[in-house]
């Protein structure tokens, strides 16, 4: 670019400028009403509104699970007490599905180690790929420590009814399910 272009494009470029900036004092936008803000979601609301892919890949929608009473596993195939439990909790899936009760199990890792812990492994109950997001998932439903595996009982009505921190205790988990109302 010769000197001559570069100086008419810096002439037009400050004419343009002045002009803008003349027209920016001399304007006086109207009011603008302030936003309201929406109540946060609760961490189940947050829950339902997302979509996430199983460990094959497909997508689902989260909502699905709305109106039914749930248990929410997070888990990860590193976590060696989440692996523990897993088996236990998919005959509890297989056996709570004639109370309408529902387990799925929130993976925290990559789709592609989900995905291959998945082929080995034969669990009876959705298991989907939340990645890292799932750890701040997880601390909405009051995991602060973000340990795992972090396990959340939902009644059907929406609301949390329990939380529990580490490998399940299986008879107090069975105890709190046999005292939900379906």
């Amino acid at each position: 670019m010769t000197r001559k272009n570069a100086l008419t494009y810096t002439v037009v470029a400050l004419l343009f400028g002045a002009v803008g900036a003349w027209l920016g004092l001399r304007h006086t936008p109207a009011p603008v009403a302030a936003p309201v803000a929406a109540a946060p979601a609760g961490p189940v609301e947050a829950l339902f509104a997302q979509s996430m892919n199983d460990a094959s890949g497909a997508n689902h929608s989260l909502s699905r699970w709305k109106g039914k009473p749930l248990v929410i596993n997070f888990w990860a195939p590193w976590c060696g007490p989440c692996v523990q439990e897993m088996p236990e909790l998919s005959e509890l899936a297989v056996a709570s599905a004639v109370k309408n009760i529902n387990v799925i199990g929130i993976g925290i890792d990559t789709p592609a180690n989900i995905a291959e812990f998945a082929a080995r492994l034969k669990i009876a109950y959705p298991l989907y790929v939340a990645g890292m997001s799932g750890t701040e998932l997880a601390r909405q439903f009051g995991n602060s420590a973000g340990g795992l595996p972090y396990t959340v009982l939902v009644g059907a009505d929406g609301k949390v009814i329990k939380t529990y921190i580490g490998k399940l205790k299986f008879d107090e988990l069975k105890a709190d399910l046999a005292s939900l109302k379906s």
